[in-house]
């Protein structure tokens, strides 16, 4: 392989920011490594996505287009799931006193421990999706790991795995589309993602129980009432498991199960009945009724709305104050 290939280096941001506990949600400042005792980006090229400004618990997605590069060692600060979108031709990676090569292709994936110390060398350019997943979004993410210090991944370098690469293409759509449910569903994918690797890529694999029935009547008065107070909030799924006292992935499941929604759907049409609402008032004007119903950008609000309903905003209004 040549050796004249550009090191892709990474040098420390200023404005990056590290991850912080707020109560139980664990915020990632990005997709970051160690080298030389310094804890900095991935990669120093701008990633073209990111979901830093959603503030995702427990996880952190970037998308990237990079040409053929050295991205020189590092050690992973969490675990790291890497996958190809785009570009095909010959990677190295130079890991564990080991120099191993294989051919990329669109859907090529590495799953990649926490502490594993690498080197990767590509002899093409690439277009991929880096994620950090923090050990407590797979400790917390059934129940039966939920006393677990620690949970370990085996280590993978040249797998395709389409469901992995659903979930990360499903989590870029949702940026891409400005998280108009905010941090709620890519959460809940973060979260699917946390399951699906701890039954295939765990050390020790465990298997998800199978829930039957829904949520406790009380439970789910507690969650939907909570829904209803804070509907203007930027809900998360952490938040709302939480609230009724079990993980995640048990929480997402047994909310299905009650409401015939997913936990996003749900808070989704509860700011459309209330926006409804809201635009039955002559007083407040469209923008107003957005943010009254919890959405914070006018156009997520107005594409979410004509989804839901099938008109806009303004024609419901109009509509409303013709009867």
């Amino acid at each position: 392989m040549s050796h004249a290939l550009p090191v892709l280096d990474s040098r420390p941001l200023q404005d990056r920011i590290r991850p912080k506990l707020t109560g139980a949600h664990l915020i990632l400042g990005g997709v970051d490594v160690r080298r030389e005792g310094r804890v900095e980006p991935y990669l120093l090229t701008p990633p073209e996505l990111s979901s830093v400004a959603v503030r995702w618990s427990g996880v952190a997605l970037e998308n990237y287009s990079t040409p053929a590069c050295v991205i020189p060692r590092h050690e992973h600060v969490e675990n790291f799931v890497h996958v190809v979108l785009c570009g095909s031709g010959k990677y190295e990676v130079v890991t564990g006193g080991r120099t191993l090569r294989f051919g990329a292709h669109p859907g090529t994936t590495f799953i990649v421990p926490q502490g594993t110390i690498d080197e990767v060398r590509w002899e093409a350019p690439i277009h991929h999706i880096a994620v950090a997943v923090h050990p407590s979004l797979l400790i917390n993410a059934l129940e039966q790991t939920a006393h677990e210090s620690n949970i370990e991944l085996i280590e993978h370098w040249d797998l395709t795995d389409r469901h992995v690469m659903a979930v990360l293409l499903a989590m870029t759509a949702d940026l891409e589309e400005g998280s108009p449910a905010g941090k709620l569903y890519g959460e809940s994918l973060a979260n699917a993602l946390a399951v699906y690797l701890l039954r295939r890529y765990s050390a020790r694999r465990l298997e998800p129980p199978v829930y039957r029935g829904g949520l406790q009547g009380y439970r789910l008065k507690h969650v939907l009432e909570h829904i209803e107070e804070h509907l203007v909030s930027d809900l998360s799924l952490v938040e709302l498991a939480a609230v009724a006292g079990m993980s995640a992935h048990h929480f997402a499941e047994m909310f299905r199960r009650s409401t015939g929604r997913s936990p996003h759907q749900y808070v989704l049409l509860r700011r459309i009945e209330r926006a409804k609402q809201c635009l039955r008032d002559s007083r407040r004007s469209v923008i107003e009724a957005g943010l009254d119903a919890g959405f914070n950008n006018p156009s997520h609000f107005s594409r979410m709305f004509r989804k839901f309903v099938g008109i806009s905003p303004s024609r419901f209004r109009s509509e409303m104050q013709a009867y």
